[in-house]
């Protein structure tokens, strides 16, 4: 046993000491999308710097705590915030906390972030079911010795996002009203924001909105068989033949806006869950 699964064998074994359920879900939050758990009906709530081993959220409006609790009858932990590369940590930093959530026997991975749109069809406040995405960071948290026992040394990545758990975000967002996007997500790097260039070859190679995360927390989900929904809610759209700077304030205020729609979904989603 290497010692990254140590150290998160004994987080894992630091929040179950003080829950009284394992989670089998876990739902990860991005900017400005902290809020999307106000109604979680909450049992226990850890800073991340309470947990051993656990980074710290760095980035304006990730709150940096982890919640247990039920939402829509569910037993879940919601992490508010994540870790992006861009911040200098390293891929295994970033998916720390998908491996606490593998061995707490989380089986189902919902994955939220922000987003600049280009798709055409997009506006600010849609929310985009993720179909699919591009890891255009130049890393992979499975790089280095394969950890066995956590999965296969080489996952595939033709079904990264489970079609079931679309489908039925797909029912959620008739049933509330919500009108749903899908579309392809491109991950890359930051946290420089992307060129008209940059965004020309986005579209090109097929993506419809970008951001700096998802992906690396993905690629550990598929490795650790778990089922995983990406929903993105789009900030702002880049038009590349008339760039607008992007102010983060801004963003932030659109996805918080977009927030109780998340949360509606995410609910009736675990309701409905087999």
């Amino acid at each position: 046993m290497n010692t990254y699964k140590k150290k998160a064998i004994e987080s894992a074994e630091f929040i179950k000491q003080r829950i009284a359920v394992n989670p089998r879900m876990g739902i990860l939050t991005g900017t400005g999308l902290g809020e999307s758990a106000e109604s979680m009906e909450i049992e226990a709530l850890f800073d991340y710097k309470e947990i051993p081993y656990f980074p710290v959220s760095t980035v304006q409006s990730h709150k940096g705590k982890l919640l247990t609790g039920l939402m829509g009858g569910r037993q879940v932990m919601v992490m508010q915030g994540r870790f992006h590369l861009y911040e200098g940590y390293s891929p295994l930093e970033v998916t720390f906390p998908i491996r606490v959530m593998q061995e707490l026997g989380v089986e189902i991975l919902i994955i939220s972030n922000a987003a600049g749109g280009f798709n055409p069809d997009f506006e600010p406040g849609d929310i985009m079911i993720i179909s699919d995405h591009i890891n255009l960071t130049g890393e992979n948290p499975l790089t280095g010795p394969n950890e066995d026992s956590w999965g296969i040394r080489f996952p595939d990545m033709c079904a990264v996002y489970d079609k079931n758990l679309a489908a039925l975000a797909q029912k959620a967002g008739e049933a509330k009203g919500i009108s749903l996007k899908k579309g392809v997500y491109a991950g890359l790097k930051g946290p420089s924001l992307e060129t008209p260039a940059e965004v020309r070859f986005l579209k090109i190679i097929g993506a419809d909105a970008v951001g700096f995360s998802t992906v690396q927390e993905a690629v550990a989900g598929v490795h650790a068989k778990m089922r995983i929904l990406g929903l993105s809610t789009i900030t702002n759209i880049n038009n590349p033949d008339s760039p607008v700077p992007g102010v983060i304030d801004e963003i932030i205020a659109v996805a918080n806006q977009a927030a109780p729609k998340l949360e509606d979904l995410i609910i009736n989603i675990a309701e409905n869950l087999d």
